[in-house]
């Protein structure tokens, strides 16, 4: 008798929404086919899958221990938040080579049904970074007597939703600071700058506008800018990594001695990127725009303001400006949209990137009749961003 050989072995998932992109939130059942084409008759022990999720964090630091004497110190940490084991043909047996109970396939293609439940307790939302990921995934094993097991693992892409019409999202940004330069016995006037935002919480694809004014009195010419970064920190064993990666960044007119620049909702528009991550115990992901004053020869004057990336984008009747409002009903003509160019990663505080901000080619977002069911465009470019592209470049604090 001529053996079966196994021919492909795939995972296809139920999508829940339109863009047929496998993509859910906690309480959410998966479900999806287990498919197996082979040639000939073969005989199985058992198909099974195995569903997981779960947090990540590692990172190495070198160690001295005296004289020349170093040591690697590895720091990780693991968060599971689901675990799910099936088995969709025979039964589970400790002697893998046993001939009986055996189930027998025959030549051609088969699909096999799987679900399951995601636990109604928040989830991390999918993410890969420099020191850590939190990845979800279904993973198919068809074992056979005297064979190796035929594995394929096939990821899923998780969002614990934000919704930014909350109070605490919907409150204003604002801060004022002021500098005074010295050099030697000579004092010139002082670098004052105040800013405003109209909210904490954005959706990717929004653009911030900000409310700024800049007065110089000093001697020397300085340069207004912004810019909207992500920290992302990594925690195990009670130590902390921290990441400081560049999002999008803007530049203002030169600003000459006794000038003052006022601006009036200019806009940052903000790229595909992560939602932030906030309550994961080892990985948080968060956001701030820095309002600064480039000074020359001195450090930069610069405001901090906390922002949140949400999922649920702006109601109608929470929206303060027609630029804002227009982002609820957004939908997504998921497959025009481009993702913006990467810009370098930062340097410090103290010396912040000059590049001008890169332009986005997004393409023009049409109306969505099923909030719902449709996760909005430049969601979705981030998680093609997050499935097919290589990880950013970051520059570490």
């Amino acid at each position: 008798m001529v053996l079966g050989k196994v021919k492909s072995l795939t995972i296809s998932f139920d999508c829940l929404n339109d863009s047929n992109v496998p993509v859910y939130s906690s309480g959410d059942t998966v479900s999806g086919r287990v498919s197996l084409e082979v040639t000939g008759e073969i005989r199985v022990k058992s198909l099974k899958i195995h569903a997981r999720g779960n947090a990540k964090v590692r990172w190495t630091e070198s160690r001295n221990a005296g004289s020349n004497t170093a040591y690697t110190q590895n720091y990780t940490e693991e968060v599971e938040y689901f675990n799910h084991k099936d088995v969709l043909v025979g039964q589970e047996r400790d002697d893998d080579n046993s001939e009986e109970g055996l189930h027998t396939i025959h030549s051609g293609r088969h699909e096999y049904a799987f679900s399951f439940e995601l636990p109604q307790t928040p989830l991390a939302t999918s993410f890969e970074g420099r020191h850590g990921s939190v990845r979800y995934w279904v993973k198919a094993e068809l074992h056979r007597p005297w064979f190796l097991p035929v594995k394929l693992k096939k990821e899923f892409t998780v969002f614990e939703h934000i919704d930014i019409n909350t109070p605490s999202l919907l409150s204003p940004q604002a801060g004022t600071k002021e500098k005074t330069l010295c050099c030697w016995f000579c004092t010139s006037g002082p670098i004052s700058l105040s800013a405003k935002i109209e909210r904490k919480g954005y959706t990717p694809g929004e653009s911030i506008q900000i409310f700024a004014e800049i007065e110089n009195c000093s001697s020397r010419v300085v340069v207004p800018k912004a810019a909207i970064y992500q920290t992302q920190a990594f925690y195990a064993k009670g130590k902390m990594k921290e990441v400081k990666q560049l999002v999008a960044n803007l530049r203002g007119d030169s600003l000459s001695s006794g000038k003052t620049e006022t601006w009036n909702g200019k806009q940052l528009k903000i790229p595909p990127v992560s939602p932030s991550i906030l309550d994961c115990s080892i990985i948080r992901v968060e956001y701030s725009l820095m309002v600064y004053v480039d000074i020359p020869g001195a450090m930069d004057l610069f405001l901090n303001l906390p922002l949140v990336i949400g999922t649920i984008p702006l109601h109608p009747f929470g929206s303060r400006t027609s630029s804002v409002s227009s982002q609820c009903s957004m939908n997504m003509n998921w497959l025009g949209l481009t993702l913006p160019e990467r810009p370098e990663a930062p340097p410090s505080y103290a010396e912040v990137v000059t590049e001008e901000q890169r332009q986005s080619s997004l393409a023009p977002i049409g109306a969505c009749d099923d909030f719902e069911r449709a996760l909005p465009g430049p969601l979705f470019a981030y998680i093609q961003e997050f499935r097919f592209l290589p990880p950013p470049l970051y520059s570490e604090v």
